[in-house]
């Protein structure tokens, strides 16, 4: 049989807890949860009740953690987390949307899809504060996983029952060069033909990285890359300084102006992304989720209206 949770262990003793191992001063702590110093304390000791073994020790005045009030509060740090998870989750199921709506988001929607969606979504739902999250389509999917964002506009792949998936666009992958180039007006690339040439890339984990192996595995060759970065701006960085060549989607067209040209892939190596909304099917009826919804559904059509032509 596990053995219970003595009643004296509370979250409130745990926010306590976390409080005074993150300052260390009872007065303090006191103040900014609205009682007094004797009650902090009186709260910190009968945690030690509860759990029958010593947190603090006594150094003249000062009370000081022991490793186990460490490992206390370490855990202490997680279950409250989960709980505040859970109690979010718990309103969103019961029709109580909040107010704050977490949105991941590819660095490379940033130029245009997701201005436009945010508009649209304030139009919407004027009093919803919004916390825009970028990262790349695998540390998106674990975020949405791990509850830590709320929906994500990234690259999807059907078939995941986890997932609400809200098609918005597809986009076509480019072979990009510098605006100076011999090739920026060339009619299409073959990659076969580009087989000694420097490449730089994203890091694994970004949907257009995929793109960018899944074209090279047609071409029958490694490309050679010189340098990976962790966004999609710092990579026509590098490919407009001339560092490399890389694959980039069609949404970042005319970002750089005219200092790096995208030039389509001879047919047999042309590659296409699937981006849409993605949010767990558990929050399928969430207000503010099918609000979204409804804003990059719009946003899509504006900016993609051939996606959308009957």
């Amino acid at each position: 049989m596990k053995e219970r949770i003595d009643e004296k262990i509370t979250f409130r003793k745990l926010e306590v807890l976390l409080a005074f191992m993150q300052t260390g001063n009872l007065a303090r702590i006191a103040e900014q949860m609205d009682t007094t110093a004797v009650s902090i304390h009186r709260a910190l000791h009968s945690l030690e009740e509860g759990l029958g073994c010593p947190l603090f020790r006594n150094e003249g005045r000062n009370l000081v953690p022991t490793q186990a009030a460490r490992v206390l509060a370490q855990v202490a740090g997680e279950v409250i987390e989960h709980m505040e998870r859970g109690m979010e989750m718990t309103r969103q199921e019961a029709g109580l949307s909040s107010s704050l709506l977490r949105i991941g988001s590819l660095y490379s929607l940033t130029s245009q899809v997701m201005p436009q969606v945010l508009m649209d979504l304030k139009l919407r739902r004027p009093a919803l504060q919004v916390e825009l999250v970028l990262g790349s389509n695998d540390s998106l999917r674990a975020k949405l996983l791990a509850g830590q964002i709320d929906a994500a506009i990234m690259g999807f792949e059907e078939g995941d029952g986890k997932f609400e998936c809200v098609p918005l666009f597809d986009d076509e992958v480019f072979f990009a060069v510098p605006g100076h180039s011999a090739f920026a007006d060339a009619e299409t690339i073959d990659l076969q033909a580009f087989s000694d040439v420097d490449y730089v890339s994203l890091s694994d984990g970004f949907v257009t990285y995929r793109r960018f192996q899944d074209a090279f595995n047609v071409a029958g060759f490694s490309p050679k890359v010189v340098a990976r970065v962790g966004d999609i701006y710092s990579l026509m960085n590098l490919v407009a300084g001339g560092v490399g060549y890389t694959l980039l989607p069609g949404r970042v067209r005319g970002v750089f102006g005219d200092r790096v040209k995208l030039v389509p892939l001879a047919p047999r190596y042309r590659m296409r992304q699937e981006i849409g909304l993605v949010y767990l099917h558990a929050r399928e009826r969430d207000a503010n989720l099918l609000s979204l919804a409804a804003a990059c559904r719009m946003t899509a059509n504006q900016l993609y209206p051939q996606a959308h032509a009957e």
